[in-house]
């Protein structure tokens, strides 16, 4: 069904999805160990951003032919000289020394005690420049990935479910170890596997066991182990592991993408992975002889309309879940061409607002039809089921861009090491929502029950429970001029310590000014924001930000795993049984006036908000009803 709510001014996109194919996007794949429900080691999926090339019209069905699909960027930090000397270097570690110089391998070493360097030192996929090397010829290069292995299967034997580590890279291991079949025969020149490295087929077949018997589910993770399992099956003829792979597939892509296009990843970065990895999953099946149906290319069609969607005014993804800073990927044909170019490329969308049933609302004031693309505003909301897989605590919290910059931000992905970083950053307390201290643990359905769409006003109404805490979030957001009203309340029947937090992006200077006003601005530049702690139903309190702490943490933004920055977060508070705190997030010219007065009519406030030298007036009732009068 199609997302719901969606508001359009013309004809319905109309824009068809070319079957697209990309080995070098799959930078990285959810990884999650047995038993359990969150990722222990898994990568980000931003390590690559090779755009996909289009795929030219079917060809005729071939049979046994499994297309290597590289080694994700892992490999780019390992040229063959380290792998001479057994070094290898994943992430922010320093270049480390695994083994005797010899291809022997200590396979339990993990120096930054990191779940992630542990995983991608199991997979293999760091002697991807060596197995390259050896499929045009070069024998040192093939004798020293080859040692390396082979050293892998005798010191791991079947099954090595019991290390973890082992365990989740075995999806990307296979596929390491078919490129590496596949350039023993290319290097040396031969049809037939040598009987010097039988050893491969058998682990390969090993490997096919273990993803029969270990499936990870309908989820990114499952999706790449069946292809691996499907890889084997191609590569050593073997029509009973390409049809379980195959029957896999054609399941799990009801799950994986839904009929709106969203995923069940809850994450911005890994929606976008995910339709670059069921790309890939269509070209597979094709050129092993199999039909991948019809659903993925469907399912694909709405995913790439999402994306579009989500796509905000600086041509980024917003940082929703686990997700980096990502650029959205410019695929030639598909609505995401325009999206990805920022309006140099494509068919403008016609679509500005959708409404998804998996917990998303992406809106924008525009797609550039009468200011430049990166001058409209642009907006996320999050609701939906329960916190899963890449989700964070999100509820409820919003992402806004305008005026050409980012004015709401997203705490980030702070990577997969479980310490308080990690915590932090997946809490209520990294994102924008009204929180609550004594409900951290918490993890609510949050359900959209209103939703009004108009030419310069959108409201959306948001309701959830957070252990003894009813909570209701409003929000209005206006256009001409672009600005945000929301109006969160909580109740409970116990003292509470509530919070709406706002986060700012970290090249902002914040000034408070008494008890209702913050202003913030990047020294030097033309665009500010103004943070409006407005009186309604209560008396307000002190206006506190918070930037860089440890202790707990809180006041940060990961722009990506690897790169945390203190930014400063405002904090409107109250202290009591119930919270009722209305706010107004103005962005404006740097050098523009900002101000507002209130008046009662019966029981509805009525807030006249002057930017700039244009003023909005805005009906705030006592139900909650945020809606724009003139």
């Amino acid at each position: 069904m199609p997302a719901r709510h969606l508001r359009t001014t013309g004809a319905t996109l109309r824009l068809t999805i070319t079957l697209l194919v990309s080995a070098a996007v799959l930078g990285a794949v959810l990884v999650i160990p047995w038993g359990g429900s969150e990722p222990e080691a898994a990568p980000d999926p931003t390590v690559s951003h090779t755009p996909e090339p289009p795929t030219p019209p079917p060809a005729p069905a071939r049979q046994n032919v499994y297309t290597c699909p590289a080694y994700s960027g892992i490999d780019s930090a390992n040229p063959v000289a380290n792998l001479a000397k057994d070094t290898f270097t994943w992430g922010t570690t320093p270049p480390t020394k695994v083994g005797d110089g010899k291809g022997n391998v200590d396979w339990r070493m993990n120096p930054a005690n990191n779940p992630s360097w542990y995983m991608w030192l199991h997979s293999l996929r760091w002697l991807g420049q060596g197995i390259n090397a050896a499929a045009k010829g070069d024998k040192a290069a093939l004798q020293r990935v080859s040692a390396i292995a082979r050293d892998w299967v005798n010191d791991n034997p079947y099954s090595w479910k019991s290390d973890v580590g082992a365990y989740e890279s075995t999806m990307h291991r296979t596929n390491v170890l078919i490129c590496l079949r596949q350039a023993v025969l290319s290097g040396l020149r031969v049809s037939k596997l040598p009987t010097t490295y039988a050893w491969l087929d058998k682990t390969l077949l090993q490997h096919a066991w273990f993803l029969q018997k270990n499936y990870s589910g309908d989820w990114n993770h499952g999706t790449d182990e069946s292809l691996a399992l499907f890889g084997v099956g191609c590569t050593l003829k073997r029509d009973d592991l390409k049809k379980v792979a195959t029957d896999r597939l054609t399941s799990a892509i009801k799950t994986s993408i839904d009929t709106q296009g969203s995923t069940n990843e809850q994450s911005t970065a890994y929606a976008q992975f995910n339709y670059a990895l069921w790309g890939r999953a269509i070209d597979v099946l094709r050129k092993c002889g199999a039909d991948p149906g019809t659903t993925i290319t469907a399912r694909r069609r709405e995913l790439a309309k999402w994306l579009a969607l989500a796509t905000n005014s600086l041509g980024n993804l917003p940082q929703i879940g686990d997700s980096e800073v990502v650029r959205t990927v410019a695929v030639t044909g598909t609505v995401l061409e325009y999206a990805g170019t920022l309006g140099a490329r494509g068919i403008r969308p016609t679509q500005r607002i959708g409404i998804f049933d998996a917990g998303y609302i992406f809106g924008r004031t525009g797609w550039g039809e009468k200011r430049p693309f990166t001058q409209e505003s642009t907006y996320s909301i999050r609701f939906g089921p329960a916190r899963k897989l890449h989700g964070h605590e999100d509820h409820t919290s919003i992402t806004y861009t305008s005026r050409g910059r980012d004015i709401l931000i997203d705490g980030g992905h702070s990577g997969y090491k479980w310490d308080d970083w990690r915590s932090w950053a997946k809490s209520q307390f990294a994102h924008n929502e009204l929180t609550v201290a004594s409900t951290a643990a918490e993890h609510p359905d949050t359900k959209l029950v209103r939703s009004s769409i108009k030419d310069t006003s959108e409201f959306y109404e948001l309701k959830d429970k957070l252990g003894a805490v009813d909570r209701t979030r409003g929000v209005l957001v206006l256009k001409d001029p672009d600005l945000m009203v929301v109006l969160d309340r909580g109740t409970s029947g116990s003292d509470q310590q509530y919070s709406t937090l706002w986060h700012l992006p970290a090249d902002q200077k914040v000034v408070v000014s008494g008890n209702d006003r913050v202003v913030a601005a990047r020294p030097g530049e033309r665009v500010k924001t103004t943070l409006l702690q407005i009186p309604f139903q209560q008396e307000t309190t002190p206006i506190e930000v918070t930037t860089g702490q440890q202790t707990p943490v809180q006041g940060w933004h990961y722009l990506t795993i690897d790169k945390r920055v203190p930014a400063p977060v405002v904090k409107f508070n109250r202290a009591g049984h119930d919270a009722n705190i209305l706010s107004v997030i103005a962005p404006s010219r740097a050098n523009a006036a900002v101000s507002y007065t209130t008046s009662w009519q019966g029981s509805r406030m009525i807030l006249n908000l002057t930017v700039d030298g244009v003023t909005t007036t805005v009906g705030v009732s006592e139900d909650g009803t945020l809606q724009r009068i003139k």
